[in-house]
């Protein structure tokens, strides 16, 4: 299969700055689509929402965008943080928010490239980030998707 369109995800918890933003220079990122629910707090730090937004402008070229279709409902998300629904559980709820959503029908495949789609968790194995790049993959099978 030709994967076409580079789609990458990545989280900033646990990374420098320094880090964060190599990675996306090293990648070329063009456009940071930003997946979580919430995106103003200040335990962010550098990835709150308008620093971020700064900081891709100046230090990367690359826009930012806050695309709430790709956050976890906040009763999800506060179910899965405390416990009361699993892993498998929460995949399976949040993959149903995605079928109802229908996030791809605001964007194009040429929009996704060298995208990077956000969140707070360090890795992408147990994160809504991850599940979200494999629903766009599902709806453009050219894309193909790193995790960095």
């Amino acid at each position: 299969m030709n994967h076409s369109i580079q789609l990458f995800t990545v989280g900033f918890a646990g990374k420098s700055a320094e880090e964060f933003f190599g990675l996306l220079r090293q990648y070329e990122i063009r456009r940071v689509i930003d997946a979580r629910l919430f995106n103003r707090s200040q335990l962010a730090g550098f990835a709150k929402r308008d620093d971020l937004a700064y900081f891709l402008r100046s230090l990367c070229n690359a826009s930012y965008v806050h695309r709430m279709e790709f956050a976890p409902t906040k009763a999800l998300l506060n179910d899965y943080k405390k416990g009361v629904v699993t892993w498998d559980d929460y995949e399976k709820r949040y993959k149903e928010i995605l079928a109802q959503r229908q996030p791809q029908q605001g964007l194009t495949p040429d929009e996704l490239n060298h995208a990077c789609l956000l969140c707070a968790e360090a890795e992408s194995h147990h994160c809504h980030r991850r599940l979200a790049a494999e629903y766009l993959q599902h709806a453009w099978p050219s894309i193909a998707i790193r995790h960095i």
